[in-house]
């Protein structure tokens, strides 16, 4: 679809998004969908831009599908290859032909938005949306979601190796934030991080990724039913990626320390990512009570929540994530949550607002021990979960607290 062919009057905005899940998709981000359905309630037409490759499902889309016409907003996709793993050198080839591609897109639709909207990473996409919105004399708006290089470290640190490895990326961060207009982060830490790479401050504003707390409702209510749960077991859960970042490991020995404490007590991990195959060994190696759930849908993850008594955002002590996705989820099934994040905004976030635990990362011990506490306390569970609620309908339903993202971009078209 060509952008230069629509004849509305109304500021075009450009949403660019890598990740995002549309139609009729089970897996995916909704982060940038909501956001383009409510900038077009709110009178801007918008073209929702991303990939003919579906990340999450790691296969091509069927772009002639139905379930992506006809939509709120226009789709444009651009190709790229594709990759099978979350960390390869294929990814990064992937990503730097759909940086090329989009780059052409902006080209060939010169003058047809009044702004674009982009996340990063990937860093060579933000980069491409960057300099096609200085080259047009637009406002650029740049929406952090993680960090690029700092996360990577984590996986690959060698000291000079990983500074020549992970310099494009450097580059491309530090162009992308020296040329956008505002910035928009999905936690203070990222809202901020363009600052240090300008020579002048731009507007930055903080929107948790969050949820729409009516579909996690919705998903209890369609689904809870289904979920078996001895009425004597104590549930603690981890919903979410199995991966580097995410310290599944520390959970399985922490649950097998309370075995013979605590013997109604069950881990359940609901997800799927590389490491699966390695936990489940390890589980079986400690003994521990642990279920593997697998890969749920979004309404029934939802039913599974509103059943545990007990959450986990299990992280390793280096991770470079500050308040992540499910955060959101976790808080709206009202339920108290353990905390292992490194991240100090987060974990101020968790005292303050008082609805957890903050436990050091990597440490079965500790984390067993807070475990405990909240298992064998219903009522000091009963008040954190109250207040989690509380802060999941303040701060973190999307059908609210996006709407910040919507008053910055009326003030700069």
């Amino acid at each position: 679809m060509n952008a230069a062919q629509h004849t509305s009057r109304t500021p075009r905005i450009a949403v660019v998004t890598m990740g995002v899940k549309l139609g009729d998709e089970t897996r995916g981000y909704t982060r940038f969908r909501f956001i383009a359905e409510l900038l077009t309630k709110h009178g801007f037409d918008v073209d929702l831009i991303t990939t003919s490759f579906q990340h999450w499902e790691k296969s091509h889309r069927d772009v002639e599908k139905a379930c992506y016409r006809d939509l709120p907003y226009h789709v444009v996709f651009v190709d790229e290859p594709g990759y099978k793993r979350n960390l390869d050198l294929s990814r990064i080839r992937s990503h730097a032909v759909a940086a090329k591609n989009i780059r052409a897109h902006f080209e060939a639709n010169r003058g047809a938005y009044s702004l674009i909207y982009a996340e990063i990473p990937p860093n060579d996409v933000a980069r491409a949306c960057a300099e096609a919105a200085d080259a047009d004399g637009i406002p650029f708006v740049v929406d952090v979601n993680d960090l690029w290089p700092e996360a990577m470290r984590m996986v690959v640190n060698v000291p000079l190796l990983s500074d020549v490895a992970f310099h494009g990326f450097t580059r491309d961060a530090k162009t992308v934030y020296r040329l956008c207009t505002a910035a928009v982060g999905t936690s203070d830490e990222y809202a901020q991080r363009p600052l240090k790479d300008r020579k002048k401050p731009c507007p930055t504003l903080t929107v948790y990724v969050g949820n729409d707390i009516k579909a996690f409702d919705a998903g209890i209510t369609a689904f809870a039913d289904d979920v078996e749960k001895q009425s004597d077991e104590i549930w603690v859960m981890y919903t979410g990626t199995l991966g580097a970042s995410y310290d599944l490991s520390t959970l399985i020995k922490a649950s097998a320390l309370l075995d013979s404490k605590i013997p109604n007590l069950r881990v359940l991990i609901l997800g799927d990512g590389p490491d699966r195959e390695h936990l489940e060994r390890e589980a079986e190696d400690f003994r521990a009570p642990v279920r593997f759930l697998g890969y749920q849908d979004y309404a029934h993850m939802a039913a599974y929540l509103s059943k545990c008594d007990i959450t986990i955002n299990s992280l390793v002590r280096n991770a470079a994530q500050s308040i992540v996705t499910k955060i959101g989820d976790y808080l709206a099934s009202g339920k108290p949550m353990i905390n292992t994040g490194s991240s100090r905004e987060f974990r101020t976030k968790v005292e303050h607002d008082g609805f957890g635990l903050n436990v050091e990362a990597e440490d079965p011990r500790a984390l067993a021990e807070a475990i405990e506490r909240l298992a064998l306390n219903p009522s000091k569970r009963k008040i954190m979960g109250m207040h989690a609620r509380q802060i999941a309908e303040r701060e973190f339903d999307q059908n609210t607290s996006y709407l910040e993202i919507v008053r910055l971009i009326q003030s700069l078209t």
